[in-house]
């Protein structure tokens, strides 16, 4: 399943009187657009977003890398903030989703020295097993993220995550397959692992979507929207400060506006002290 661009598809709360297919439709173009791919999306097609054959087709018909939402590079400071390189540990990632993105090799580039890559498309995954064939750093799996039975239980420190959730929202079945995926994120996270989750969702429409899934403790961190590789002189907030988070999420729109020009990036730490059944934690810093 590749990387790609949506909103808060699949929601069914208060907000579900905003036109969010429509916004869907407009930022799947825009991105689109902007990172010159030119595939026409129908909307029986984003219905398929959980399809193998629609991102067969997709990647049979597309060349040469692509990223949807944000460059490694980009990121890097909060992945590193989360996810420490060149200490005693050796960490293993998990990316799910992840397309034909150059996103596993700038982190494999950076120094991480185990980068496994899952994607629902077997035609991108012979690509990218291909492209890098000379490189034990780097894996890559035909995989479903909703049913990763593969994987042993709790065998990953951190699951990163750029828009497969906001696809799995945008196509049919939505809610019961989000609820799939974030079990099984959850199930093959190593206590205190973090599930890092970029997305188009504001905290209105994921935090409560998490807090239902798992125990998670959650902070978010939110991210420009950037359109080349140059960094904005005046970020509408700083990267790897966490914007500080209440309960149901109004605290960050209070402090960013509706409908800020940015990306949320959800820092999701998987706890087992939480019990079942207790409330959520959530950081207010």
């Amino acid at each position: 399943m590749t990387e790609r661009p949506t909103h808060a598809c699949g929601r069914k709360q208060k907000a579900n009187a905003i036109t969010g297919t429509d916004k869907t439709n407009r930022l799947l173009k825009s991105e689109m657009t902007l990172g010159g791919a030119t595939t026409t999306t129908t909307t029986t097609q984003q219905q398929a977003y959980g399809e193998p054959w629609y991102w067969d087709n997709r990647y049979a018909n597309e060349s040469g890398a692509f990223d949807w939402y944000q460059k490694y590079q980009s990121l890097a400071p909060i992945i590193n903030l989360y996810v420490p390189r060149h200490n005693h540990l050796r960490h293993r990632i998990l990316v799910v989703g992840c397309g034909n993105s150059a996103f596993s090799e700038g982190m494999a580039d950076d120094g991480y020295e185990e980068v496994l890559s899952i994607d629902i498309s077997s035609v991108v995954i012979q690509a990218m097993q291909e492209k890098h064939s000379n490189r034990q750093d780097l894996k890559y799996l035909e995989m479903d993220v909703r049913d990763m039975n593969a994987f042993q239980t709790a065998s990953f420190d951190a699951v990163i995550d750029k828009g497969t959730l906001d696809s799995l929202l945008c196509g049919s079945n939505s809610q019961q397959n989000a609820a799939r995926m974030l079990s099984e994120v959850w199930r093959v996270l190593k206590d205190k692992g973090v599930y890092i989750l970029v997305t188009y969702g504001a905290p209105l429409y994921r935090l409560r979507l998490l807090k239902e899934s798992s125990s998670w403790v959650i902070k978010l961190h939110v991210i420009d929207k950037l359109v080349s590789d140059d960094k904005s002189e005046h970020p509408i907030w700083e990267l790897t400060n966490p914007v500080p988070l209440n309960d149901d999420g109004s605290s960050a729109e209070e402090l960013l506006g509706n409908n800020p020009d940015v990306h949320f990036i959800y820092i999701c730490t998987k706890d087992n002290s939480l019990k079942p059944g207790l409330k959520r934690e959530v950081s207010v810093d």
